[in-house]
């Protein structure tokens, strides 16, 4: 094990966690918050990625560019959230629908199979060159999206969508119109998606239109650990929040350490896999073993 290449990459991973993180807050919301599994997100950050880089291609500002792609992940979020309410599509598949339609939309939108972007002639907020620079504004990026998200979901309308995800039937006798706030939570996560998408396409210095492939599993992967890690610490929204940033921190950070042992990156997905599978097991881990054990203890000292 290099510890010296090991703590080099160090950095980087921190860089990459936190564009990921905010990734992984879009999953949150559907995953978590209006308990639909969505994978539209594996389009969509592709979509954002490959608008910001054609957009900055041809001369527009990338602030412009980037809410662009936000925008262009709104649209994905809208059409899957209209396949599932208006057409009666299970939300599943509405995912899988989007998901590859926007797999030949990228492509078009590209006009190739990638474009690349040089920090060099284009005046981008972010890149793996600087990476000091990029931790900063990612993270500038992260305090102002959980704090935006903490207001929303405090309003009527984020309560709203709050309360379809935990009980949809109450939600609906209370008068609450349960399709359009899922189509808005849909929306919302789809357009974060997509902004990360295209922080992520200035970061590494090229759109692709396959970089989405298993977005799915790493936003998964930085919920469930944050949730591991951080449920009985973070209580609060925002912090619950914070908690998904720091899982994919963890998550590359823990990447970074089995990479430094010298196991090739082509077994990226199956240690993702590996990882994801292993935090998931905890807490049923915790509950049947540790959980028994602290129970026959009570017994004994009563």
């Amino acid at each position: 094990m290099d510890i010296t290449n090991l703590l080099s990459a160090l950095p980087g991973a921190a860089a990459q966690g936190l564009i990921w993180g905010i990734m992984a807050i879009g999953v949150f919301i559907t995953y978590k918050v209006l308990d639909i599994a969505d994978l539209t997100v594996d389009g969509s950050i592709a979509t954002g990625g490959a608008t910001c880089v054609m957009l900055t291609l041809a001369g527009m500002p990338v602030w412009a560019a980037m809410l662009c792609a936000l925008a262009a992940g709104l649209l994905a979020g809208l059409v899957t959230g209209l396949l599932h309410t208006a057409m009666g599509i299970p939300a599943l598949l509405s995912g899988i629908l989007t998901q590859l339609s926007l797999y030949s939309i990228n492509l078009r939108i590209l006009g190739a199979s990638n474009q690349s972007i040089n920090v060099m002639k284009y005046d981008l907020l972010i890149s793996l060159r600087y990476i000091t620079t990029a931790i900063c504004v990612t993270a500038i990026f992260v305090v102002v999206i959980i704090a935006i998200l903490y207001w929303f979901f405090g309003t009527s309308l984020g309560c709203s969508i709050r309360a379809t995800g935990a009980n949809p039937n109450m939600s609906r006798a209370q008068g609450i119109n349960v399709n359009m706030t899922k189509v808005i939570g849909l929306m919302l996560s789809n357009g974060l998606v997509a902004l990360a998408g295209a922080l992520l396409a200035q970061y590494q210095g090229f759109a692709d239109v396959k970089m989405g492939i298993g977005s799915i599993v790493i936003g998964l992967a930085a919920v469930i650990i944050g949730d591991v890690i951080f449920s009985r610490i973070f209580r609060n929204f925002a912090l619950k929040l914070l908690s998904v940033v720091l899982g994919a921190v963890i998550y590359y950070i823990v990447l970074q350490i089995v990479f430094a042992f010298g196991i090739s990156s082509d077994y990226l997905k199956l240690l993702t896999a590996v990882i994801v599978a292993i935090f998931l097991a905890i807490p049923y881990w915790k509950g049947k073993y540790f959980g028994k054990r602290v129970r026959k203890e009570d017994r004994t000292n009563a």
